[in-house]
């Protein structure tokens, strides 16, 4: 089983949206079962996931203390892929769930703001030893600033191939426990879900 982690100091980057949107993903990829775990006190994920029709991906209701021996049971009953949503502040809950990944997915605005609030996530991330790879997310069309963002990013880390443009469709999809490829599979936003979970897919498996 592997262990995907979404992450950022910063609030408001998306994680709680990419997160529904590749455990579907995963799970029409045939990488599934998937279980989603939210460990944020707000519970967006946990929301998202009680309005779904759909009877996957399964959602997993942990106890962050004994993280690591919930996974092993997650493990045992034939999960692949876990996917954990975090809270935006630097927490022990964040430490701990850094801990089991394999994988730190940092979704991030390009913005100066966000860009200037990536130091805090990147040193928690390193501070376990763990691989990160960021995510530019509500990106504007032809803004110079994404390009601009995605260098400043490289600085510290590995920026994924594909960046998630601002639409419409990635919000409202959420609201009644969809994503944006279940809505429209022929859409832009679906076209780089598609994408992305073939990056993240290939990054899981690396050693």
């Amino acid at each position: 089983m592997r262990t995907l982690v979404l992450a950022s100091q910063k609030g408001g980057v998306g994680k709680t949206t990419i997160a529904g949107h590749l455990a579907v993903m995963a799970e029409s990829a045939g990488a599934g079962p998937v279980a989603l775990i939210d460990t944020d006190p707000q519970g967006s994920l946990s929301s998202w996931w009680n309005e779904r029709k759909a009877e996957t991906p399964v959602f997993a209701s942990v106890d962050i203390v004994q993280l690591a021996d919930h996974l092993q049971q997650l493990k045992k009953a034939g999960i692949k892929l876990a996917i954990i949503d975090t809270p935006p502040a630097v927490t022990e809950t964040i430490r701990q769930v850094l801990a089991v990944a394999d994988l730190v997915l940092i979704p991030t605005r390009p913005s100066p703001h966000d860009l200037r609030a990536v130091g805090s996530t990147v040193a928690l991330v390193e501070a376990v030893g763990k691989r990160m790879v960021f995510v530019i997310n509500g990106a504007a069309q032809r803004a110079k600033i994404t390009g601009e963002a995605a260098i400043a990013l490289s600085q510290h880390g590995t920026v994924a191939p594909v960046t998630l443009y601002q639409r419409t469709d990635f919000a409202a999809s959420m609201i009644d426990g969809r994503t944006a490829q279940e809505i429209d599979p022929t859409s832009r936003s679906a076209g780089e879900i598609v994408e992305l979970w073939k990056y993240v897919a290939t990054q899981l498996h690396k050693k």
